[in-house]
């Protein structure tokens, strides 16, 4: 792309957006590297062509859920980084997306120049996706969890794209498997006590969440 050509990605506010969360979670140590080169390789990622959910719309739409629930994290910029991290490492035939993404955070943040203790928040937090059940009081892992599950809470036509999107995503796997998989992950979020933890995600998005997720269940069973 030139100079001059139009960033219809949104690579570039992205980008702005890296840098930004991993200045201030720095805390101005010091000469550490450029954070834009950091910021390519990832999006780098989130680009892959095995992705249709996954995707850096989605990296933009879990940042902007932070966001709004910044005020109830401990160090909303970690979680930021953490959202950058959580699904960098994305291949839907693998289970150990997670961890391989936390290992990646844990060797690539402190090149970055990231204190040590704040590269183990961000590589335990993104190590807490796999089960998004973040532990009482624990306001960081609860914003995370929050924002990256806001999806479940999207109007009926932006849920069944993304719906759509995770079928894509397993285009390998047979219909009659996936309909019996994905029903399992519906009615264990449906067993759940609370979807969401935070005071917003509560009110605002836990009522369309389950009437989302029982909607697409009755689809898949009927």
């Amino acid at each position: 792309m030139s100079d001059s050509a139009p960033d219809t990605s949104g690579t570039s506010a992205l980008r702005g957006r890296w840098r930004e969360a991993l200045l201030a979670a720095r805390g101005g140590t010091g000469l550490a590297p450029d954070p834009d080169p950091y910021a390519d390789a990832l999006l780098a990622r989130w680009a892959e062509p095995q992705r249709r959910y996954h995707t850096t719309a989605h990296l933009t739409q879990v940042l902007d859920r932070v966001d709004t629930l910044a005020g109830h994290a401990a160090d909303p910029d970690l979680v930021r980084l953490a959202v950058w991290f959580h699904d960098a490492v994305y291949r839907p035939d693998r289970s150990e997306n997670e961890e391989r993404s936390a290992a990646l955070a844990e060797r690539a943040l402190p090149e970055a120049g990231l204190p040590d203790a704040g590269t183990a928040e961000v590589a335990r937090l993104v190590r807490l996706t796999v089960t998004h059940d973040p532990a009482d009081g624990d306001t960081n892992g609860e914003v995370l969890c929050d924002a990256d599950l806001a999806i479940l809470a999207a109007p009926p036509k932006e849920y069944a794209a993304y719906a759509a999107q995770v079928r894509e995503e397993y285009g390998f796997v047979p219909d009659d498997a996936f309909r019996e998989g994905r029903a399992a992950v519906l009615r264990q979020l449906l067993e759940l006590p609370c979807l969401f933890r935070t005071p917003h995600g509560s009110a605002e998005w836990e009522p369309r969440a389950r009437q989302n997720l029982t909607t697409e269940l009755e689809l898949l069973t009927h």
